[in-house]
């Protein structure tokens, strides 16, 4: 069995990726996560976007979840970014070098990629 220390420690660790996730942040990063997303990389775009929130300070005003089925698998992985006030952003075809672009280019610059989107699929 693990000591006190050593379990908080662990848990100081994991804490920003558990809030990432659970937050309730004025954008929200939806990741598709079911079968066909998973099978076709959505893992590591998932993994990207929560590091890459955390490092650039944004984890106070962005929240990253994951959904099941969104319903267009051949445009697997797919992210949907909801803000308020504005129409939801749908990203298809995610890689994480994609994800590390949305996060500097969309989520920190307030840029919608374009080509990226599900409009230009």
């Amino acid at each position: 069995m693990k000591s006190l220390a050593e379990l908080a420690a662990i848990k100081e660790k994991m804490q920003n990726k558990v809030v990432m996730r659970e937050g309730s942040g004025d954008i929200r990063v939806v990741v598709g996560m079911a079968t066909c997303g998973i099978a076709a990389g959505a893992r590591p775009v998932l993994n990207t976007f929560v590091e890459e929130i955390n490092n650039e300070g944004l984890a106070g005003n962005v929240t990253v979840t994951q959904t099941g089925c969104i319903g267009i698998c051949q445009y697997e992985p797919v992210v949907e970014i909801f803000e308020a006030g504005k129409e939801k952003v749908t990203y298809v075809k995610m890689t994480a070098e994609k994800a590390k672009e949305v996060v500097e280019k969309h989520l920190k610059g307030g840029n919608v990629i374009e080509e990226y989107t599900m409009t230009n699929a």
